[in-house]
């Protein structure tokens, strides 16, 4: 049997979804140069250009270690704690090293900055191997193991501030202050964390792409037992997965630290784990595993943080309240965009049945209060019923061609 176009395009060329989501970036970028009512995208490029670029390549950085987790069918959702975690032992590290410096708000000097990183670099690679252990050896679900150090890891890093404050200064804190030149310099030039984020783009799909690793990565997450049959070390596949994704959220959290200039626990990449795996979906990554590629995240990213630059740009006082709506809402669109060729070749529907004409209002309801909040009761009201109408439609032709 010939084999499909799709098998012959050579790995660094776009694959059909990764060019509708350039075409979604353009889209977003030029309705929220029209909708802005500051004209931000016309007024002052550059400036934009810069933020999302720098939001992108923190969200970026870890988002490439979600991509690997997924692909080996795993999951990790303990990102966001693991950046919290990295930023607090790396400042922790310092304080230790250069008291008078840290307190004085003075450098802190070379090695005790290397040593900070590597510290933090360290503690990714140690949660990682206990994920895989977790996972592997006790043989818990990774949702279950990675949800323990979601929670886990945050209440540590916060220990471990307040304990080492109380011990190195006069005071007990929940967080501590970052002045060294270097992570200022981090902090000023943007395009650091984004030939990081470059740089480790490109290693990634190399590693997915050319290497035996790669191919074993995938070959885990599309057939486990297959895998294992095959003669692949499936727990050391997991081991590196998971190394990656959690040293990938260390290497987030030193930036973080750096553009936020303090080490701060309880909040500090709080809730960014889903923005991860959002990226990872919306840029192709199958939750079920063994589908996904680098470029598809890279794109996801840029897509997820153009959208919710553009939240911020429209709606300008308390964009922060909707920015976790409108994440939510890109998934499941992607996902369900994703799911639409597979519904139609299998001749199922997407409102069958009671619940079908129970969705049906639900998510008119919903879609009219969303549209309320932002834009007015009217409008609102006028777009719960366009999607009650739309959705009635969609029910009526898909129950006519399974007919």
């Amino acid at each position: 049997m010939p084999q499909s176009d799709a098998s012959h395009r050579p790995s660094f060329l776009l694959r059909p979804g990764e060019w509708a989501l350039v075409l979604a970036i353009a889209l977003a970028i030029g309705l929220t140069a029209l909708a802005d009512a500051n004209h931000s995208y016309w007024f002052r490029p550059l400036e934009s250009v810069r933020d999302i670029a720098r939001n992108t390549a923190l969200l970026g950085i870890f988002a490439l270690g979600a991509t690997v987790v997924i692909i080996a069918g795993g999951i990790d959702l303990s990102a966001g704690s693991m950046i919290a975690l990295s930023s607090t032992v790396c400042a922790t590290t310092m304080l230790a090293l250069a008291p008078a410096q840290m307190m004085g708000f003075k450098p802190v000097g070379a090695i005790a900055v290397i040593v900070g990183c590597a510290a933090s670099l360290l503690v990714g690679f140690l949660v990682g191997t206990l994920h895989a252990w977790l996972i592997t050896s006790v043989r818990l679900p990774p949702f279950i193991a990675t949800l323990a150090t979601l929670v886990g890891l945050r209440s540590f890093a916060r220990a471990l501030c307040e304990s080492s404050t109380a011990a190195l200064t006069p005071t007990k804190s929940a967080l501590i202050n970052i002045s060294d030149p270097f992570f200022k310099t981090v902090r000023d030039n943007v395009w650091i964390p984004v030939a990081v984020f470059g740089l480790l783009a490109i290693v990634t799909w190399l590693l997915l792409t050319r290497t035996v690793l790669g191919r074993h990565l995938h070959a885990l997450g599309g057939n486990e037992q297959a895998a294992r049959l095959a003669g692949i070390r499936t727990d050391n596949v997991k081991w590196f997965a998971y190394c990656f994704g959690a040293m990938t959220a260390a290497l987030a959290g030193l930036f973080y630290m750096a553009n936020e200039s303090v080490a701060a626990p309880v909040n500090q990449g709080r809730g960014h784990e889903l923005n991860a795996i959002a990226a990872a979906v919306v840029g192709g990554c199958s939750l079920a595993g063994g589908v996904g590629t680098v470029p598809g995240t890279v794109l996801g990213t840029i897509f997820l943080r153009v959208v919710i630059d553009a939240v911020s740009k429209i709606i300008k006082t308390g964009a922060d309240v909707y920015e976790g709506l409108i994440v939510g809402i890109v998934v499941v669109i992607a996902v369900t965009l994703a799911q639409v060729g597979q519904l139609a070749k299998g001749g199922r529907q997407l409102l069958p049945g009671a619940l079908g004409l129970c969705a049906i209002p639900t998510l008119a309801v919903l879609c009219g209060a969303i549209v309320s909040m932002t834009a007015g009761g009217r409008t609102g009201i006028a777009a719960g019923i366009g999607a009650a109408v739309f959705l009635g439609l969609l029910r009526l032709w898909e129950s006519r061609r399974t007919a």
